[in-house]
């Protein structure tokens, strides 16, 4: 399949969202990337930031038409969206290949919407990923050079099949150099939870417990950059700068680290004990975590 056929099933994807919903203040109220047509009825996969709490979602196509959709479903776990265009899209489905089988150096193509040129790259590093926003990846995919339109971006193989859907464009450096890199979400990742998505619009298990922390690691701490007033951390007294030692008596070794211990604590609204250090003194805080989604407008059908 050549650039050209692939580009066909690219769409550009933009959403409104109404300015006192949650994600506001930090998304914007005028959010657009990319989307990939994954099924032959107008079934769109992309990045789940571009459609979070969207009132209204228009996807336009490289011959510049534009279709309604909505908002079907957004996986907070993975960062994967769905959208289902809500008129005849006509345009074909990419078919989802195997992302496990990338090796560093393959030859891929990022292709985005917004009129953007897809982009021949190549894998760059296959590793952990770990989010300030209480994200983690086991495993996400880099590649350069970037995709300018990076958000929802479809990370194309060989023979045309979907690896994956471009989140972040990121600095890489190294002792020599510095470059743009995108962070892909690998496609492997879709198919356990798909159904799922498509009946409840949500994956069917318990929900993480979330905290409303910003953080990251900083000489060998997880060190709380921002904390969401809004959320659990910041009502049992949390503040920015605190470092967090130990979760539950357990030392904190990174921030995936960190993750990992919070989350196999128990499902959302578990009582999570943490220990933090501020001004040089150790201070136990008992957070009442919450489930994200509570916190979200739900996606309404027009």
């Amino acid at each position: 399949m050549n650039s050209d056929q692939v580009f066909r099933s690219i769409v550009t994807v933009q959403s409104s969202i109404p300015e006192d919903s949650f994600t506001a203040s930090v998304l914007g109220t005028e959010r657009i990337g990319s989307g990939v047509v994954i099924r032959e009825n107008g079934l769109v996969l992309t990045i789940g930031y571009l459609i979070t709490e969207a009132d209204t979602v228009t996807l336009t196509t490289a011959a510049n038409r534009t279709v309604p959709a909505h908002a079907l479903a957004y996986d907070q776990e993975t960062g994967f969206g769905l959208v289902q265009a809500l008129g005849p899209l006509d345009l074909p489905a990419l078919p989802l290949g195997r992302s496990a089988k990338l090796k560093l150096g393959d030859p891929v193509m990022m292709a985005g919407g917004n009129h953007s040129q897809p982009v021949r790259a190549e894998i760059v590093a296959r590793q952990e990923f770990a989010g300030y926003w209480e994200y983690l990846l086991d495993e996400a995919i880099f590649t350069s050079p970037s995709h300018p339109i990076w958000g929802g971006a479809g990370l194309i193989g060989a023979k045309g099949e979907l690896l994956g859907i471009g989140s972040l464009l990121l600095q890489a450096t190294n002792s020599t150099s510095t470059r743009a890199v995108n962070m892909v979400v690998p496609i492997d990742l879709l198919p356990p939870i798909l159904d799922d998505l498509l009946t409840h619009g949500r994956v069917n298990r318990p929900p993480r417990p979330w905290l409303g922390l910003y953080s990251a690691d900083s000489d060998g701490h997880v060190v709380a950059v921002d904390v969401d007033p809004r959320g659990p951390a910041a009502a049992a007294g949390m503040r920015q700068g605190d470092v967090i030692s130990d979760i539950r008596n357990e030392a904190i070794e990174g921030l995936a680290d960190f993750y990992r211990k919070l989350w196999a604590i128990g499902p959302a609204g578990i009582e999570v004990p943490l220990r933090i250090v501020r001004d040089g003194r150790d201070l136990w805080l008992r957070i009442k975590s919450a489930d994200r989604s509570s916190f979200l407008k739900k996606p309404v059908l027009q």
